[in-house]
C-alpha cells in the first residue's frame, strides 16, 4: 500500500475509534470497574477489545441493546452458540415449565436425558451419546475416548483449527494454552490433501485425526469434501479414529455437515446451539468407539460432570431443536444465509474484503491481495488488514450492527431478511466511503 494510503486508513481508524470512546461512556466506566475484579474486565478473553468493550444490558428479539442504550442487529449470535435468538417463546415456556414441574438438580438420571439423547442420536445418525457442558469438554472426552480405544496417544489436527479452550492450533502450532501439546501433530495448509495423508500415515502411534469440516474460529474456511475423505479414509487405513468436530456447523444442514458430505466418523462432537441457549457438549458416534465410557464394562474410562444432564438444559436443547430448530427451518435458514454472503461479494467486488463460509456463518477478511478464495489460513498468513478489520468494526456498531471484531457473522433464527438488506446496504455504503482505502 502506499504511503498515503496507509495515511488515510490510519487516520480513518482514529477517527473511528475516537467517536466509540466519545459515544459510550457507561461501557467505558462498567470496564473500569469490572477491571478491578476480573483480570482485564472480563472472563471470557474473546469479547475483549480494545480501548474498552462494549457491555451488553439486554437483548430481545434479533437485537441486543448496550448501557449506552444503542441498539444493534445481533449478527454475532454468540459464535454461533445463540442460534435461537433472545425471545424465543418455546424456549421460555420450557424454562418456567421446567423450574415449575421437574425442578434443576435432581442428582440422577432423568427422562429429560434420554429424550434429549435419542434425538441428538436420531437427528445426526449416531449410534450413542453422551453429554457434557460445553465444547471443548466434548472433544476433551472424545479425544480420552479415541486413546483408550486405539491404545494410542498422538492426534493429527489442523493448522487455524480449534477444539475449545484448551485445544488450538493457530499459525501451524499449538497455542501456549493448550494441554498435551506434544501429542499433537500440527498439519500446515488445511485442505493439502497430500500433505495431510502422507502426515496421517506417517505418524506413529495415532489414535485419532481431529479435523472441523468447515473451520470456524479459523476463519470461517470450508474443507472440501475430497479432503474431508481423504483425510477420513487415511485414518481408518493407519487404524485410527476419525474426529469431526462439529460444535459449529452442525446447524450448517439438517444432520450436521458431515452427514451432508457424505462422511462416517467414528466420533462426532457438538456443542454451541444445542443446549437451547444454555451451557451445554456432546460426543457421539459409534456404538462399539463409545462403549468405552459404558459403565458396565469392565475397564471403561470415567466420564464425570456435575452439570452434563441438568434438567434445565436437557429440557431446554430437547424442545428448542424439536419444534424450532427443524429441518425445515435449518435449511431455510443456511439458504438466507448463502444469499446474505452471495450480496455481500457483490458490493464488495475489487476491494480488499472478502467473505467465506457456509450457510449461516461467514468469515469477514481484509487482504492486501486479490483471492477469489481462501482455503487455508496461509493463504492470507501475513495478509490480513487488521487496521481495516478494525475500521469495518467500529462503523458496522455506528450502523447498528453487532459482530465480532475478528469478522465472524452468525445467523440467528429471528433475523429477517430486510434486516440483513440493511446489513448489506451498510456494508456498500463502508466501501464507497473507504474505496480509496479498500480497492484493490
Amino acid at each position: 500500500m502506499s504511503p498515503a494510503r496507509a495515511h488515510a486508513a490510519k487516520t480513518a481508524l482514529e477517527a473511528a475509534e475516537a467517536r466509540f470512546i466519545a459515544n459510550n461512556p457507561l461501557s467505558k466506566k462498567q470496564h473500569e470497574l469490572a477491571v478491578g475484579v476480573l483480570p482485564g474486565g472480563n472472563t471470557r478473553t474473546l469479547l475483549h477489545t480494545s480501548p474498552f468493550p462494549l457491555t451488553m444490558k439486554q437483548g430481545k428479539g434479533a437485537y441486543v441493546w448496550d448501557k449506552d442504550g444503542h441498539k444493534y442487529l445481533d449478527l454475532v449470535g454468540e459464535l454461533t452458540a445463540g442460534l435461537y435468538g433472545h425471545s424465543n417463546p418455546v424456549i421460555r415456556e420450557t424454562i418456567v415449565s421446567t423450574f415449575d414441574n421437574v425442578g434443576l438438580s435432581l442428582g440422577s438420571t432423568t427422562v429429560q436425558e434420554h429424550k434429549h439423547a435419542a434425538l441428538l442420536c436420531s437427528r445426526f445418525k449416531l449410534e450413542r451419546v453422551r453429554m457434557a457442558n460445553t465444547g471443548t469438554e466434548a472433544n476433551m472426552h472424545a479425544l480420552a475416548g479415541a486413546r483408550h480405544f486405539t491404545s494410542r496417544r498422538k492426534v493429527v489436527v489442523f493448522s487455524g483449527g480449534y477444539h475449545g479452550a484448551v485445544f488450538s492450533f493457530p499459525n501451524g502450532k499449538p497455542a501456549p494454552n493448550t494441554v498435551d501439546k506434544d501429542d499433537f501433530v500440527v498439519v500446515p495448509r488445511y485442505n493439502d490433501v497430500d500433505l495431510a495423508v502422507s502426515t496421517i500415515k506417517s505418524t506413529p502411534d495415532l489414535a485419532a485425526v481431529l479435523v472441523e469440516p468447515m473451520q470456524g474460529a479459523g476463519g470461517c474456511i470450508p474443507g472440501t469434501k475430497k479432503f474431508l475423505h481423504a483425510i477420513q479414509d487415511a485414518a481408518h487405513e493407519v487404524g485410527a479414529l476419525y474426529i469431526l468436530d462439529e460444535v459449529m456447523t452442525s446447524r450448517l444442514a439438517p444432520y450436521g455437515l458431515g452427514v451432508k458430505l457424505g462422511l462416517k466418523p467414528d466420533l462426532v462432537t457438538m456443542g454451541k446451539y444445542l443446549g437451547g441457549g444454555l451451557a451445554f457438549g456432546a460426543f457421539g458416534g459409534r456404538e462399539k468407539v463409545m462403549a468405552v465410557y459404558d459403565p458396565r464394562v469392565e475397564g471403561s474410562l470415567a466420564h464425570s460432570g456435575t452439570f452434563n444432564n441438568n434438567t434445565l438444559v436437557m429440557s431446554v436443547g430437547y424442545e428448542a431443536l424439536k419444534r424450532v430448530f427443524t429441518e425445515e427451518a435449518c435449511v431455510e435458514l443456511n439458504q438466507r444465509g448463502d444469499r446474505l454472503r452471495e450480496r455481500l461479494m457483490q458490493v464488495t467486488k475489487v476491494t480488499k474484503i472478502l467473505f467465506t463460509g457456509k450457510g449461516s456463518l461467514i468469515g469477514v477478511h481484509f487482504v492486501d491481495k486479490s483471492l477469489e478464495s481462501i482455503t487455508c489460513g496461509e493463504d492470507i498468513q501475513d495478509k490480513e488488514r487488521r487496521d481495516l478489520r478494525d475500521l469495518f468494526w467500529f462503523e458496522m456498531l455506528e450502523e447498528g450492527f453487532w459482530t465480532t471484531r475478528r469478522g465472524f457473522v452468525a445467523l440467528t433464527l429471528e433475523t429477517e431478511e430486510h434486516e440483513l438488506e440493511g446489513f448489506v446496504e451498510a456494508v456498500g455504503e463502508f466501501v464507497e466511503r473507504h474505496r480509496d482505502i479498500v480497492a484493490l
